[in-house]
């Protein structure tokens, strides 16, 4: 099991899923309602709906207890599918949304997502 403490993988993985929900929250469900962050929330998630936020803290909790940990592939390359049916679609439904839209708007992130999806494939 990965231990409960982020390492450097897991951390950026966090922030490019807590982008990525953002920037579908902002662009596809702009009109809801969003939610305040709560006191001490280190998040890098912007303010989201409720369905958004519940994702977002859904993917949280699915990487803290990440089998792979540090070693952890992209979720496309990884074996396991460890997200419920319901909480799988919604996240491909951000991903194929947001995806291509965050070169533009995360560069770096994407660029060290992409990588690392490259790295991973090759040593499977």
């Amino acid at each position: 099991m990965a231990s409960s403490v982020d390492g450097p993988r897991i951390r950026r993985e966090k922030a490019t899923v807590a982008r990525m929900i953002a920037l579908y929250c902002r662009k596809v469900h702009g009109d809801r309602e969003r939610t305040r962050r709560r006191a001490g929330d280190r998040s890098t998630a912007a303010p989201l709906c409720g369905e958004c936020a519940e994702l977002h803290r859904y993917a949280e909790q699915r990487l803290d207890r990440c089998r792979f940990g540090e070693g952890k592939s992209t979720c496309l390359t990884c074996p396991v599918h460890c997200y419920a049916a319901d909480q799988r679609e919604q996240i491909r439904r951000v991903m194929a949304f947001a995806g291509p839209r965050m070169l533009w708007h995360y560069p770096v992130l994407t660029m060290l997502h992409l990588l690392d999806g490259i790295k991973k494939s090759h040593s499977q």
